[in-house]
Order: C-alpha cells, then sequence, then structure tokens
C-alpha cells in the first residue's frame, strides 16, 4: 500500500510545476524579443506626471483645435458656437433633421434656458427627475436626444467630463440615441490631470455622485475585433462648443 501525498506536499508540486510554466513563458517572450531576461527590478525614481508635463498648457485656440481633432477622430462631432442662441439654434435644426421626437434635458439652469420646448412644440421635452414617481432611466432609454453641459473637457484626450447628482442623470449622456454636451469653452483644459486635481483638492466630502469621461460615440469591439458603434451607448455625439458666457445671448 502506497502512502498519500501529503497536502502540504501536493502544493508545492503545483507550485514547482506553474514556476516552471512561468519561466518558459516568460523565456519565450524575451526570445521573441530578441534579448536576455532582466530579472532585477528598474530604476522608477519618479512617480506620477513628471513636472514638465504638469506644467504643460495649450493657448485657448490650440486647445480647441487639438480637442475637436481627437474627438473626431473617435467619431464624434464638433461644432463651435457664439452664444446660448447659438447653441438652442443648432440643437433645435438638428432634432428637425433627425425627426426628433422626445429629448431629455438635465434638470440645469442653463439648459432651461434654451426654451428647447417653446423651439419644439412638436417634440417631447422633459427634464431627469421632474416627476418622483417616473422611471427615469427608462424614459432615458426611450429618447431620441440627450442634452447635458459638461462640467469640463480636456484637449489632449479629447475627453468632456460629466458629473451627475439628483438633477444630473448619468443616463441623459448614456442611453439616448444621439447625445449633445454644451462646452463653454472657458470650461476647455489641456491636460486631463487638471481635471482630475480638482475633484482631489475638493475632497471626498464634495466628490459628485458620478464623474463620467465621454470621448465619442459608444463603441464596442469585445467579439473578433469587430468595431461597432452605439451599442452601449449613443452612436451620435455631438460636443457644442460656446464661445461666449453661455448666459448671454
Amino acid at each position: 500500500m502506497t502512502n498519500p501525498v501529503q497536502p502540504d506536499e501536493w502544493l508545492k508540486r503545483l507550485e514547482a510545476r506553474s514556476r516552471t510554466k512561468q519561466e518558459a513563458f516568460m523565456d519565450g517572450i524575451a526570445a521573441k524579443l530578441g534579448r536576455e531576461r532582466v530579472r532585477t527590478r528598474p530604476k522608477h525614481p519618479f512617480r506620477g506626471a513628471p513636472d514638465f508635463w504638469k506644467e504643460f498648457q495649450l493657448p485657448l485656440e490650440d486647445s480647441i483645435r487639438q480637442f475637436t481633432a481627437n474627438f473626431e477622430a473617435a467619431g464624434g462631432h464638433v461644432v463651435r458656437v457664439k452664444n446660448r442662441a447659438e447653441a438652442s439654434a443648432f440643437i433645435v435644426d438638428k432634432a428637425a433633421e433627425m425627426s426628433a421626437g422626445s429629448i431629455l434635458i438635465n434638470d440645469e439652469e442653463e439648459l432651461s434656458a434654451l426654451n428647447l420646448a417653446s423651439s419644439l412644440p412638436d417634440v417631447m421635452v422633459r427634464s431627469w427627475n421632474e416627476d418622483p414617481d417616473e422611471n427615469w432611466r427608462a424614459e432615458a432609454s426611450r429618447s431620441d436626444i440627450g442634452i447635458v453641459m459638461a462640467d469640463y473637457a480636456a484637449a489632449y484626450t479629447g475627453s468632456l467630463v460629466v458629473t451627475s447628482s439628483p438633477a444630473k442623470g448619468r443616463s441623459v449622456s448614456l442611453l439616448p440615441t444621439v447625445l449633445m454636451a454644451i462646452v463653454p469653452v472657458d470650461r476647455m483644459v489641456t491636460r486631463l490631470g487638471e481635471i482630475l486635481v480638482r475633484f482631489d483638492e475638493a475632497g471626498r466630502e464634495q466628490l459628485p455622485a458620478g464623474i463620467h469621461f465621454i470621448s465619442g460615440p459608444s463603441r464596442s469591439a469585445d467579439i473578433e475585433n469587430d468595431l461597432t458603434i452605439g451599442v452601449h451607448g449613443p452612436g451620435i455625439v455631438f460636443a457644442i462648443l460656446v464661445d461666449d458666457d453661455f448666459d448671454a445671448v
């Protein structure tokens, strides 16, 4: 009768077998790279972004050009208008062009001032959470267009930053077929790090319910790298850059 293998011995055998496979795997990578294995920890004298990058700033017009190039490269659309009146006119024209039947906006004074309901009498225009008994996520999923104010925009990544709260639903930017984000140009910065540090400095108690980064329309390539636009979110995204004070007509 043979002695049973002890649990400790069994685990040691598994570990040795795993390490042998790991060594073979790493040797294979080094061979394909055409060099010896690196077996010492490399020096890492810096943490985070280097100082030159933290200080890097683009002039506003260069930031706008950089943001536009990056956002459009990701499939988004960028339009630039002078003021709130032109922003409203663009949305009205685009809603008519798309035959939109419903628009959902966040419950923000700046968006209410667009007066979309009066400009689009045949379109149902509703504000997020205006009725506490409504299923607003379902309403967002049925909406043709969602409209939000961007809290920030980052030129170097072509990203919009939108926060959420009881009056600002994440679903407004996520679920409608088309997203329109209004971006006063004074909210444009060069680097994403400039935005993140503001949230960090504000302190944990001041953080919003959610911080969302939007860099173009929804896209997915999980299945066989077959890129599909609009699977998990809006397939069409507009960033509407507004030059003047958004409250000025």
